[in-house]
């Protein structure tokens, strides 16, 4: 176990380097305060083969025990607010334990210790967990739906900017170089006609960086995710939104193309077979909740700045409608995410683990 868990943190750092037996029984929902880091704690990490193959028996063999849910502090977890004060209220139909972090490779952790039965993970760590896990003596995960399309956004001081072809001779701020908004530029640039050379890259260690480079040079151009992208401009009165990635990627990909894919949820396979019906109704719950945080702004961003997501909830309710959150399911969820892993690929194997994820990965009701 131990090993396997090594290889796939490793795995996720070169890629992300983003009703039988319910019931109305109210479980807490619970949101750890963690660190921006790229280890799995010690504890996760050295939990035993043994300890990891009860804890997921446990759980699967009593049907009243709770959905235990992990997500990511942003847009996926904002589309899940709705369902979390529901079960903290004793209004969701089934129980649900909630975890949310910072860093997705503590929720590959979790999932690979089988401490997670969902998990709402970046599109591309998806793959390789599904890789990986395939390779390995354990069961496997399955995507369940998309949570979150494309949440990139380009923010400048120049609103002259209304396509990438405006990008030629620019100097474009962003993070994570060899990451997904390292490889969804690229891709958009090249598709616009553009090289490395016709647009700068300049690459920081974290969003805050990026925002304090476009308040000093009013000149530069920066990538960003939601909700820095609306922070930063809530912060600087000079800066916009020029681009939406999203829609940028749909120019490009046609009507009938992939979609930009930044969040999807994955479930462990043994959970799925043992408790298809719960997770039928968490899906129906999921899409419910993700219907509120794009419909009632004033109710969910509150919820959102409850849950510590976002710290004020005005500029929560500015960011929801960038957020792209979403709950796509079925042949509609492969099409969009198997066309955007495709494009990965081509930039970078490694990105996705290697390969292209059998049809397997999809989980099609």
């Amino acid at each position: 176990m131990r090993k396997t868990l090594s290889v796939l943190l490793a795995a996720v750092m070169t890629a992300g380097a983003f009703l039988a037996g319910c019931s109305n029984q109210t479980t807490s929902t619970t949101v750890e305060a963690t660190t921006t880091e790229t280890t799995v704690s010690p504890g996760t990490a050295t939990k035993s083969e043994a300890e990891t193959t009860t804890a997921e028996q446990t759980n699967i063999s009593d049907p009243a025990a709770p959905i235990r849910i992990g997500s990511l502090k942003g847009p996926t977890s904002m589309g899940l607010v709705k369902l979390m004060d529901d079960n903290e209220n004793g209004n969701a139909a089934c129980s649900y334990e909630f975890t949310m972090v910072t860093a997705a490779d503590e929720l590959i952790g979790k999932m690979a210790n089988g401490e997670l039965d969902i998990a709402l993970i970046p599109a591309n760590v998806a793959s390789v967990l599904y890789h990986k896990m395939e390779s390995s003596s354990q069961s496997g995960i399955s995507v369940i739906d998309i949570n979150t399309l494309g949440v990139l956004d380009i923010v400048a001081a120049d609103d002259t900017i209304k396509s990438i072809a405006d990008l030629k001779g620019r100097t474009l701020v962003l993070t994570g170089k060899g990451t997904t908004p390292d490889y969804v530029i690229h891709y958009l640039l090249q598709a616009n006609g553009l090289s490395q050379d016709d647009v700068k890259l300049e690459f920081k260690s974290e969003a805050a960086e990026v925002a304090a480079v476009l308040k000093e040079q009013s000149d530069t151009v920066g990538l960003l995710p939601q909700p820095f992208a609306t922070a930063a401009c809530a912060q600087n009165e000079n800066l916009k939104i020029v681009l939406d990635l999203t829609e940028e990627w749909q120019k490009v990909q046609g009507e009938d193309g992939s979609s930009l894919v930044t969040g999807v949820t994955v479930v462990q396979n043994k959970f799925l077979e043992e408790r298809g019906d719960d997770i039928a109704t968490f899906l129906e719950e999921h899409a419910a909740s993700a219907e509120f945080a794009n419909t009632d702004l004033d109710a969910a961003s509150e919820l959102i700045a409850a849950a510590g997501i976002i710290e004020k909830a005005p500029v929560a309710k500015k960011a929801l409608p960038y957020c792209n959150i979403t709950c796509l399911t079925g042949e509609e969820m492969k099409q969009a995410l198997s066309g955007y892993l495709q494009v990965l690929f081509e930039q970078d194997p490694k990105s996705i683990g290697g390969k292209l994820p059998e049809d397997t990965f999809y989980y099609i009701p």
